[in-house]
């Protein structure tokens, strides 16, 4: 199973939560910028429908397989404490 984590970072002038290279948007307090990280990676974890699912590779091919709604990432928030 993946594991995604959500950072919390300073970001544009303000807070944000970040996921790999990813930002969120930006918000005005570290406080609101945590508690829409941890509502975000909540709702990572739950569950979806398992469908068939068709996608096409960079190499012009076309791909079918199933995806398994049950199957969903362990998500963590990793928290800094704000400055000052």
């Amino acid at each position: 199973m993946s594991e995604l984590h959500y950072r919390i970072v300073e970001h544009d002038g303000g807070w944000a939560y970040k996921v790999g290279d990813v930002f969120s948007e930006t918000f005005a307090d570290h406080d609101t910028a945590f508690a829409a990280a941890k509502d975000a990676a909540e709702r990572q974890r739950l569950a979806g429908e398992t469908r068939g699912i068709s996608y096409e590779t960079a190499d012009g091919k076309w791909h079918e397989e199933v995806a398994d709604g049950g199957d969903r990432p362990e998500t963590e928030v990793d928290d800094v404490a704000p400055k000052g």
